[in-house]
């Protein structure tokens, strides 16, 4: 196991090296600058700047000094649009307010749909399956940036009962869990369902029910464990998918997470932010999906790690 999760750890290196090459040179090739705006800026004072932040420079020798600079000083670079600034800085302070927004979020739609999966499975060819199966369908259908709107319209316009924008209180944090864990949570409790109806139908779960075993046992102790495996398979990169699709939630709700810079890193061409959130969110997927294959080891005995 130890042995597993150290190759896997140091297989991240080559893969985050990839990454961070393709998006350097690919957001360079994209038509347009970091000081393409809507007034135009005179020729030397835009000269000046390129020299300033050395984009006068060709790619390679761009892509040499800021791999260099990554390397032996962790520095991903200086921001352009946001002055005296620098990316390590707005990484540092956006990224626990991201993490905390995914993580709740995560754990809202994990406690909304295992149990709806459960109920389906349990419950299945019946009114109450067909109810919790069209409700997961209405979520995933719905996209987050329908959902916001609606919520915010509902809840703080009409209501008065939750605060419309910002990152501070709990009750600034209801909204935006809500909108970025329903969707998360419509996709596991359709794929709870599927696995517990599999593993309903298995030898060992037909043999507990002959042993006498409550049905209520018989799913919690013995049919539960393999039935959330499709879920915990889903959990890494659907962690990481969270986080990316935040950026949504961050936007419309004005959360000063790292989703929130990568859409305004992409609007302003700001290089060294982009590639940089790209970078953690790369690193954040890597680490997701090695946790998710070990935890999967530990709940189905027949995988092998290796």
């Amino acid at each position: 196991m130890i042995r597993y999760a150290v190759k896997r750890l140091l297989s991240i290196l080559p893969t985050l090296f990839i990454v961070a090459t393709l998006v350097f040179i690919l957001v360079r090739l994209v038509p347009g600058g970091p000081f393409d705006q809507d007034r135009v800026v005179p020729f030397e004072v835009q000269k000046q700047l390129n020299a300033k932040y050395h984009l006068d420079d060709p790619i390679y020798k761009q892509y040499g000094d800021w791999l260099w600079a990554l390397f032996t000083r962790g520095d991903l670079g200086p921001t352009i649009k946001y002055p005296n600034r620098t990316v390590n800085e707005i990484i540092r302070l956006s990224l626990p307010v991201s993490m905390q927004l995914g993580s709740l979020a995560m754990l809202f739609a994990l406690s909304i749909g295992v149990p709806l999966g459960i109920l389906g499975a349990t419950r299945q060819n019946t009114a109450v399956d067909t109810a919790a199966m069209a409700t997961a369908m209405i979520g995933v259908s719905v996209p987050r940036f329908v959902l916001a709107p609606v919520l915010i319209l509902t809840f703080a316009l009409k209501l008065y009962i939750f605060p419309v924008a910002r990152w501070e209180t709990w009750r600034h944090m209801i909204l935006p869990i809500i909108c970025a864990g329903l969707p998360m949570a419509a996709y596991i409790a359709r794929l709870t369902r599927a696995g517990m109806l599999e593993v309903i139908r298995s030898d060992f779960v037909r043999t507990a029910r002959a042993k006498g075993l409550s049905e209520g046992r018989v799913i919690w102790k013995h049919a539960l464990r393999g039935g959330l495996l499709p879920v915990v398979s889903f959990l890494g990169p659907g962690f990481s998918g969270l986080l990316v699709g935040s950026l949504v939630v961050e936007k419309i709700f004005n959360i000063p997470g790292m989703g929130r810079y990568l859409v305004e890193a992409a609007q302003n061409r700001e290089y060294n932010l982009l590639v940089g959130v790209t970078l953690v969110y790369a690193f954040i997927l890597l680490i997701a999906n090695t946790i998710v294959d070990i935890a999967y080891a530990f709940l189905d005995p027949r995988v092998e790690l290796r």
